[in-house]
């Protein structure tokens, strides 16, 4: 099939490189020239496993980079909307992007074009595309509008894709819907074809409804940490009853990325203007902001006052295999350790080039080793792989004092105290009676 595929971030990027590799002609277009510049040379912008390969396995020859938006709309069939929707101060979408995506394809539409809304937007978003498309676009020419959500996570996003539990398409009109789904049928994966209102709010659905499953898991967590049992054991007691399952019941700092903070306040905002007030989904995002304060708190008992003291911080990015640092961790406990007057030494696998410009009183370091040099703490923000087989030994040597604070519970307590280390993860009982 002919694509063009509008927006090249997560998820525009390997939305478009994935469909390309499976054989289509993709055009990807972007406002930004020297984004697309660099992408025609083969310079991918984000980091995520798996995606340079493909686009640099594909361009030229089936994807192709632009920012002639009337072009690559005349030349296709299909035209997916994949633009970011960031919150508002209220937590509300901002549909500007769409919107304005939207009244640039009915001003170059030249003949039927399925145009499917690919970004994450509010109930009702497929009536409002619709509708800018009849008012800005030529009277004589038909077009369909079909809602596609995306279900990709950052760091598997190009596999996600390719093996996804389910493709959810919602239109108006089942033809257009079902030519969509051709375009999925290779994956022989399940594909759901519902209403557009649907499809749209399975979306917000699913995130909210994950994003319930950890903050859930923290609170049982924070009180692991108050009687003495070990979260570990919980979760692991809890995931073999098949109604529950063994995903997302990581305890730790919470989530954060582009996806989950921003989803759930929007769907708690969809509620208010549809005269419902979501009672749960507000101490979803209440809790997720504690955990960062429960983490510091933890620092404080583990190691006194703050001030004069030097922290190691392993981990930059909201979760492992992305540069991503949107809602992460580290934005928090970075600034209140350095208000309180300690010192930070910072390292992270991918991220530490955008973060320069976050944390400029930081120290950063070549590898977890420097980081900790000569620090009174190791604090693991993130579960990178490379943080998972230490030589702890050689950590110990260089630490001022040998003191793990692991915000992901990635360590075995005991083996920590059997190498010297005084250990404090989350929900793991060591802290019963504060």
């Amino acid at each position: 099939m002919k694509i063009a595929v509008v927006g090249t971030g997560y998820v525009g990027l390997v939305t478009g490189s994935c469909f390309a590799d499976l054989g289509n002609q993709v055009t990807c277009v972007d406002v930004d020239k020297r984004k697309v510049r660099d992408l025609n040379k083969g310079l991918v912008p984000i980091f995520e496993p798996g995606l340079v390969d493909i686009v640099r396995r594909n361009k030229g020859s089936r994807l192709f980079f632009t920012t002639d938006l009337a072009k690559a709309v005349q030349a296709s069939d299909l035209i997916f909307i994949a633009v970011n929707t960031p919150p508002k101060a209220q937590g509300e979408a901002d549909i500007t992007n769409v919107k304005a995506v939207a009244r640039g394809i009915a001003k170059s539409i030249n003949r039927y074009k399925i145009i499917i809304n690919k970004s994450t937007v509010p109930i009702g978003m497929g009536d409002i595309v619709t509708q800018i498309i009849l008012e800005h676009g030529p009277k004589n020419v038909a077009f369909d509008v079909v809602s596609n959500p995306e279900f990709l996570r950052e760091g598997s996003a190009v596999s996600d894709l390719l093996h996804p539990d389910r493709v959810v398409i919602g239109a108006a009109q089942r033809s257009a819907a079902e030519k969509v789904a051709e375009l999925y049928k290779p994956l022989q994966r399940p594909i759901l074809i519902t209403d557009l209102k649907s499809a749209e709010m399975i979306k917000y659905a699913s995130n909210a409804f994950l994003a319930a499953k950890i903050s859930f898991v923290n609170e049982i967590a924070n009180l692991c940490d108050k009687v003495g049992a070990d979260i570990l054991q919980v979760t692991k007691g809890m995931s073999y009853d098949s109604r529950i399952g063994n995903q997302f019941l990581s305890a730790g700092l919470g989530f954060g990325g582009s996806c989950f903070p921003k989803d759930v306040s929007a769907l708690v905002q969809i509620g208010k203007k549809s005269r419902y007030a979501f009672r749960m989904l507000p101490k979803v995002l209440e809790v997720n902001q504690y955990q960062r304060r429960y983490f510091l708190e933890k620092i404080s008992r583990a190691a006194g006052a703050l001030k004069g003291k030097t922290f190691a911080v392993w981990g930059l990015s909201f979760k492992p295999n992305t540069d991503d640092l949107r809602e992460a961790p580290s934005l928090t406990v970075i600034p209140a350790l350095l208000s309180k007057g300690a010192q930070v030494r910072v390292y992270d696998p991918a991220s530490m080039p955008k973060a320069r410009t976050l944390f400029k009183r930081a120290k950063f370091c070549k590898d977890a080793y420097e980081a900790a040099q000569g620090t009174d703490a190791v604090l693991v923000l993130t579960d990178w792989n490379e943080f998972k087989q230490v030589d702890f030994a050689k950590l110990k040597s260089m630490v001022k004092t040998p003191v793990v604070i692991d915000g992901r519970n990635m360590y075995d307590s005991r083996e920590m105290a059997e190498k010297g280390f005084a250990y404090h993860g989350m929900g793991r009982g060591e802290t019963a009676g504060f």
